[in-house]
Formats: C-alpha cells, structure tokens, sequence
C-alpha cells in the first residue's frame, strides 16, 4: 500500500480542483519502434504513388530522419521562448519533414498532413500505460478533482486515440493538445485554457510533468498551485540549463496517487503567478472532384444530432458546467443557423475564409452560454467537429463515383478531392468506408487550408500538388457559385457541373442560362457519364 512521503511539500497539503497532466512521460512511457521510420517510409511511398508521384524510398527516409532531427532542435528551442505557437500540419511536411523534395511531392504531403501525422505516431513509437495512472485518476475520480489533459503534440487524434483504446477516455474530462489549440508549452496560455475549460483557475489546479524547460516553466508561468514531476526519460537532460524547479519529484505517477488522496479538501493560500508534365492526348491531365453532392450525398440525422446534443450536455456537466439537455440540444440549431449567415457573408470576402472548429464551437454554439462552458468548448472543438461531422447526417455513395475514380487509376488519370468542410479528416474517413480513400492521391479540404471555395486558392493548391497545367484539368462540382467560380478562377479547362446536389433545378437553371463563371462546360446527373469522356480520343 503506498503512503504519502513522511516531508510532505507545503504546496501539496491541499486538495487541487483539477489534475492537469502531460501526455507522454506521465500518462505514457515511449519507446522508439526499431522498425517506425522504415515503416512510415513505406507509408509516405504509397501515398505519393497515389499520386502519381514516384520517389525513392532513400530519398524519403533520409528526408525524414533529416526532418525529425530539424524538428527536434526546433522544439527544444521553443522551449526557451516566453509564449511558443505551435506549427500546423502543414507547416511540419513543407517546413521540416519533406522540406528538401520536390515542390509537387510537398504539396502532396501537406494536402494529408494532419491524417499522416496521425498515422506516423503509432508506427514511430510505442505507448505504454505509465504505473499507477489507472489509479491516479480513479482517485481523483472518487474525490471530485476533475482531469485534463495538456501536451505538446503534432497529431493531438492520435494522442486522443491511444487513451481511448487504453480505457482511459472516460476518466479524463478535457484534452488540449498543441496542434489543435495553436500554442505549446512552456506558453501559460495552454494551461490556464485547461484550467477554465474545467471550470477553475491555474492557482487551483497541480501540473503534472516530465520536463523541465516545458512543463515545469508552464506550470510556473501559469501560476499553478503545486507543479509535479514524474521522472521520465527526458526530466534529467534537458536540452540546456533550466532554472525553474518543480515543488515534488516521484519515479513514476504512483508516487503521486497518495499524495493526492492525503490532502486536505481545504483551499490553498492565494499566491502569486510565477514569473520566471503537359499531356499531349485529350483525355484530362487530372480530375477534381468536389465531395459533398458529388462524390456523396447526405441526408439529415435528427436523431444522431439529438443524441450528440446530449452527450456533449454530459461531457459539459462532467466538466463541472450545469449545461441541460435540452439547451445544448438548442445550440445545435442556434450554431448551424449562425454558420449559415456566416458563410453567406464570407463567401462576398476576396479572400473566403474558412470557420474554425474554435470559432463555430466557441462563438456559434456556445453565444448563450457563459465564458467557462466556452473556454471547454473551443479546448473540445477540434474533436468535437470531427464528432459531429459524423453524426449530423447519413451519407451515401453516389453512382458511379466509385466506377470513375476506379477508371482514372487505371488511366493513370491522378483525382484530386477539393472539398468545402468543417472537418476534413472526416471526409478521409467517409471515403475509406466507401472503399475509394486509396483512389484519390491529393487532398485539399478548406477546413486545414483555412479558405474555401469561392476563393480559388483552394483549387490553385490541389493543381500545386499535382503539377499539371490546369488548362488541362476537370473539375467536378455540385455548386455553380462555388465550384465553378473557383475553377475558373483558377484556370481549369473543364468544368462539371452534377445534378443533384445541394442544389435543385430552378437554382441551377439560373447559372445555366447566364454566360460567366459559374456557368459549366459539361451537365451531368451521375458521374458515370463522364466515363466515356475519358477516352484518349474523347
């Protein structure tokens, strides 16, 4: 039976609000897979090839050895900075991993970048359930000290993922995770956005670490009432000399696990924060394909959308937010009729923007409850967009999608899938149910590029990773006044307009009959009628 230490450090007699806890180095022990970064080689290699891209396995595996070495020096060195941001997805393949291969190969790269990060993360380390954190955090459970979760991480899903598998999702009741809020540890930022997603202050809460210059620096800057160390591979070098100390140091989170349920349910003194190449047939160079309404069509869910509704009211309320069914319930509509005006104004911008998962969640969804509720929401966006994204309607493959995209690759026709969405990785996900994931080489969803269609970048960064002329490109959309506009503006030489989509056939007799932008070359009412055009002869 363990027992707290007989010197008990005065910062830790009592009893926080809420455990903040690092992910790897307290939660899980890492190991390097011998065989990770040939593994992740093999995957980089298939997904180019899908592409259309042929690179060298050697050229890929010395290009990210060299770009994990980068990225490691780079992370050291924001430690050392007062208030770090993270890097996005993107920026890590164009920036650091594949940033000495060619320009077409990166745009690839950073089109998936978020989905390879995920999938680099199981092949290049091995994660283990660090001793006694089962038992740390039913203990926090049976005394009401709420839980959350505070890494610095390039692919917060797979962090997510693992604890999910693990069993230990339902005993934690916020996750934040660098690359999905924007900023990193030692920036305060991060841990006192925990602290107010459950409903409490830094000064209340105990920082659980493994570093020095990360984790102990944020917990210090924040404010936090007692910073923890669980000694791990990393906590007795640190990449340079750091001054900051941590108030206890245990082997392992099971020196912890008494020390919590010894103190006292009494709160602790207030003191101040811490300062311290051109094809020569007629056949398409690529095809573009926008997803929803023509790839897929989507009905409503009332009842996946009520249900969402009234899971995310008891995750809130688990979180220590009184938020009742039928309010979150209500949101739900509040949100989509907010976003819905938002996007009739952004689309007259010059340049469109994209809503965030922070700024539909935060700002759309929660506009009737109070700044707490607010803060777990935009700490939960990300994840909860990906959720809902799921939930909010029943999609079905349309005919002969499946038949085109199978024809292009025997064609050797690349596709390129550029999709408006609040949720990209969701769409990867529809498509690999659908069978057809491993037919599309270039991915471009506006809710990681950060712009949508009307605005033609969107296009212009499908045709970067493709490089092809895009004269001699098709693209395919449901939307005149999207897909088309954006196409042309562009550059594509043909567009597609296909019937039933999101928009019924008085809408689109208008951009039928109107010379312009919006008005397309070719009308169809599945994509099976284009199988025929793909003849070299066509």
């Amino acid at each position: 039976m363990n027992h707290p230490p007989a010197h008990l450090p005065p910062a830790l007699a009592h009893r926080p609000e809420a455990l903040l806890l690092d992910f790897g180095g307290v939660v899980f022990h890492t190991e390097k897979r011998p065989e990770g970064r040939r593994d992740a080689t093999a995957l980089l290699h298939r997904e180019l090839a899908t592409a259309g891209h042929a690179v060298p396995e050697e050229e890929l595996r010395a290009s990210l050895d060299a770009g994990l070495a980068a990225l490691k020096d780079w992370k050291n060195a924001a430690g050392r900075r007062r208030a770090p941001v993270e890097l996005t997805h993107r920026e890590i393949w164009e920036d650091f991993l594949a940033s000495d291969l060619p320009e077409p190969v990166r745009a690839v790269l950073a089109g998936s970048a978020g989905w390879l990060l995920g999938a680099l993360t199981p092949l290049l380390a091995e994660h283990t359930v660090r001793p006694g954190v089962r038992d740390l955090l039913h203990t926090a459970r049976r005394l009401g000290v709420r839980v959350g979760i505070v890494s610095n991480a390039h692919a917060g899903r797979s962090h997510r993922a693992l604890l999910r598998e693990h069993g230990l999702e339902e005993l934690v009741d916020v996750q934040l995770y660098s690359d999905e809020v924007g900023v990193r540890k030692p920036h305060p930022a991060i841990v006192e956005r925990a602290a107010r997603a459950l409903a409490t202050r830094p000064e209340r809460c105990w920082f659980v670490g493994d570093t020095l210059d990360r984790d102990v620096a944020a917990g210090r800057r924040a404010g936090v009432a007692a910073v923890v160390v669980t000694r791990d591979k990393h906590t007795d070098r640190p990449p340079y000399p750091v001054a900051v100390r941590p108030d206890a140091v245990f082997d392992t989170p099971e020196g912890l696990v008494p020390v919590l349920a010894a103190a006292r349910d009494t709160p602790p003194p207030a003191s101040p924060p811490h300062t311290g190449p051109q094809r020569t047939d007629s056949r398409p160079a690529a095809l573009l394909l926008d997803h929803g309404g023509v790839i897929a069509n989507s009905v409503k869910d009332t009842e996946g959308q009520r249900g969402f509704g009234l899971r995310l009211a008891a995750r809130l309320r688990r979180a220590g937010h009184d938020v009742p069914d039928a309010a979150a319930v209500e949101a739900l509509t509040t949100a989509r009729r907010a976003h819905q005006r938002w996007k009739g104004e952004a689309d007259a911008a010059p340049l469109v923007p994209e809503v965030t998962p922070v700024q539909y969640w935060q700002d759309f969804f929660g506009t009737a409850f109070g700044p707490d509720v607010r803060a777990w929401l935009a700490a939960e966006a990300v994840a909860l967009s990906h959720e809902w994204a799921h939930v909010k309607s029943r999609p079905t493959l349309r005919e002969g999608a499946a038949d085109l995209l199978g024809r292009c690759r025997e064609l050797a026709i690349p596709v390129a899938v550029v999709s408006n969405t609040v949720c990209g990785r969701s769409v990867r996900e529809r498509m690999a149910s659908f069978g057809i994931a491993e037919l599309v080489g270039v991915h471009v969803y506006s809710d990681e590029l950060g712009r949508r269609k009307p605005d033609p970048l969107t296009v212009r960064e499908a045709l970067r990773a493709l490089a092809v002329d895009p004269g001699a490109c098709w693209f395919a959309g449901d939307k005149p006044g999207r897909d088309m506009a954006a196409a042309r503006s562009a550059g594509i030489g043909t567009t597609v307009l296909v019937r039933g989509g999101s928009l019924d056939d008085a809408a689109l007799a208008r951009h039928l009959t109107t010379p312009g932008p919006t008005r397309p070359d070719h009308v169809v009412t599945s994509l099976a009628e284009l199988l025929p055009l793909l003849s070299p002869r066509s």
